[in-house]
């Protein structure tokens, strides 16, 4: 039985496909397109995945799709009606959108794949829910919580064998990840894309909620309830009427305008930053531990945009009963084609589940045959590798020499992380080395923090991290504090708070990346490694050998190490990655 679960028309387009209760494979559209957080219909996905599996469209027995259109056209217009006239110029703006491509999904899925079989709407925060059926639990506490699905803005619930059912929820236009969204548009940054930037910018300021001044202001906006249920003071708000998130009242409450994007960061904007993450912290731990107490169950699984917020990940298991915690690699909208897939086939068709996700190398796989006859189409100069050994060797002295190295290997990663198949990766132990990044390749804000790896067994010595480690880990989900002992030495991964967002890296996920952060281990004697992902500021992770090699070219990386062979940047022409001749398939 094939299932293919789609997911398109807001952010993040997706598509995944299962072959009797397993998932083959899964991509975002964005890394075919090159179009970061493509929305369109995810047709290039969707035939990665059938070329995958080895089948056609007429194989597929059932589509599921990630959401209820007609359900959450009754949430537009509600928004509409309730805020006319100032709806108006929103509201014409957006419904041409709603009449070519959400209302008429079944029509294009039928259409663009010429399927004929059935189509399954799931609830948006069921397909997030559903997330649990991939998890390692038996029963859990699932709790889903983003910007909005339909009506859904946060629920809870408990998934027990195939069976899940929500219990509560709260709806828009409540919701704790527009309000994050708000907040990341005020400082400038762009919304649905950026808000992981805030996070990271937030320890730069005051995240003492007794000190910082601008908590106390943040907190007159929302009303937190005990059990960790809240309700938005709606005046400071215009996203129901307005493209605009922030409202002028609260431009007029945080005491400046919006920040522009070339605009300065202040002190005042990484303490609202940081007061933003303190509200965000507090109504998850309420919640989750009014829910630990109502339903006494020791398994969680969280999913939803806001279950990107690495930084509350990481504090959940020390702040709650829970004993044990559950994300998949993509908790956002991206994961629900995942999701909507596995709750048609466990849930809806009551099939026993029989999968648990523990690898995120789901993408395209290219040979070393592909690699190598991109290479000489494009007369890019390259050498080969006697054989693997040699490769991680190479690699490894690389990186101690404080060389950059895009690592493309294997299937690329399915989730918004790169996790060691599209990663660039660099010397930790440089004091240097995030400013490099930052600047010279990733073409990003000086503040951004670099991800460490290290292997899973060597973790605990490292980081301060729950024992044991949680799986999330593995899919770069949480945060954790950097053991004071090892701040000044692994400063290029250490926050301004001294925390990482650890990647732990298994020998059975991942033996050749897990066998170079060993060997760069034995020559500086600390087995860490910079991953941040293979792209540049504003470009969505890179798919294809052709993708790694503009990269490169584009940016400060100094090597290139694909498949079987290694490129030297400065072995070839600058401008070849941006010519016509470039990149021919």
């Amino acid at each position: 039985m094939y299932i293919l679960g789609i997911s398109c028309f807001y952010h993040d387009s997706s598509a995944a496909l299962l072959k009797d209760g397993e998932i083959i494979c899964a991509a975002q559209e964005e890394r075919f397109t090159r179009k970061k957080h493509d929305i369109s219909f995810p047709l290039n996905a969707i035939d990665y995945c059938l070329k995958e599996a080895e089948i056609s469209v007429d194989d597929l027995d059932y589509i599921g799709f990630y959401e209820k259109p007609f359900v959450k056209l009754e949430r537009f217009l509600y928004q509409h009606l309730q805020y006319f006239p100032k709806s108006y110029k929103v509201f014409v703006s957006k419904m041409p959108l709603w009449f070519n491509e959400k209302l008429r999904i079944l029509k294009k899925v039928k259409k663009k794949l010429k399927y004929k079989g059935d189509v399954l709407f799931i609830e948006h925060h069921m397909a997030h829910a559903a997330s649990f059926l991939i998890s390692p639990f038996d029963k859990a506490v699932i709790f889903t919580i983003d910007g909005v699905g339909e009506w859904t803005t946060t629920a809870y619930g408990i998934g027990e064998k195939n069976n899940i059912k929500l219990l509560k929820e709260i709806k828009f236009p409540h919701s704790l990840g527009l309000l994050y969204s708000t907040i990341t548009a005020y400082l400038g940054f762009s919304v649905n894309n950026s808000e992981y930037k805030v996070m990271g910018l937030a320890p730069y300021g005051d995240m003492n909620k007794n000190t910082n001044l601008y908590y106390k202001k943040l907190i007159k906006i929302i009303d937190i309830k005990e059990d960790g249920s809240y309700r938005l003071n709606q005046k400071y708000f215009s996203y129901s009427y307005k493209d605009k998130m922030p409202s002028k009242e609260l431009c007029n409450l945080l005491g400046k305008s919006i920040r522009k994007p070339d605009e300065e960061l202040t002190q005042e904007h990484k303490d609202i930053a940081a007061a933003l993450q303190l509200v965000t912290e507090e109504v998850i731990i309420k919640t989750l531990n009014n829910l630990h107490k109502k339903l006494k169950i020791d398994n969680l699984v969280i999913s939803g945009g806001v279950g990107l917020n690495s930084v509350c990940n990481g504090k959940i298991l020390k702040k709650t009963p829970f004993k044990k915690i559950w994300l998949q690699p993509d908790p956002g909208d991206g994961g629900t084609s995942v999701g909507a897939a596995f709750y048609v086939y466990n849930t809806i068709l009551n099939k026993p589940r029989k999968y648990i996700l523990k690898n995120a190398s789901l993408g395209p796989e290219f040979s070393n045959k592909e690699i190598k006859e991109f290479l000489e189409k494009n007369k890019i100069k390259f050498s080969e590798f006697k054989n693997e050994k040699e490769l991680i060797n190479k690699t490894a002295k690389l990186i101690f020499k404080d060389n950059v190295v895009g690592w493309f290997q294997g299937k690329m990663e399915w989730g918004p992380r790169a996790l060691g198949n599209r990663s660039i990766l660099s010397n930790p132990t440089n004091p240097k080395m995030q400013e490099i990044l930052n600047l010279k390749v990733k073409h990003r804000e000086k503040f951004r923090p670099f991800a460490p790896v290290i292997c899973e067994e060597d973790a605990l010595k490292y980081f301060e991290c729950d024992n044991p480690i949680p799986p999330p880990t593995d899919f770069m989900l949480m945060v954790y504090p950097i053991k004071k002992q090892w701040h000044k030495k692994i400063p290029s991964v250490t926050h301004i708070d001294g925390s990482g967002r650890l990647q732990t890296i298994r020998k059975d996920q991942n033996k050749m990346y897990h066998n170079v952060i060993k060997e760069f281990g034995k020559l500086s004697g600390i087995p860490i490694l910079v991953n941040t992902s293979f792209n540049i500021r504003g470009e969505p992770i890179v798919c294809a050998p052709k993708d790694a090699y503009k990269c490169m070219m584009g940016t400060g990386i100094d090597y290139l190490v694909a498949g079987n062979f290694i490129i030297k940047r400065g072995d070839n022409p600058k401008d070849i990655w941006d010519s016509d001749e470039y990149a021919k398939d």
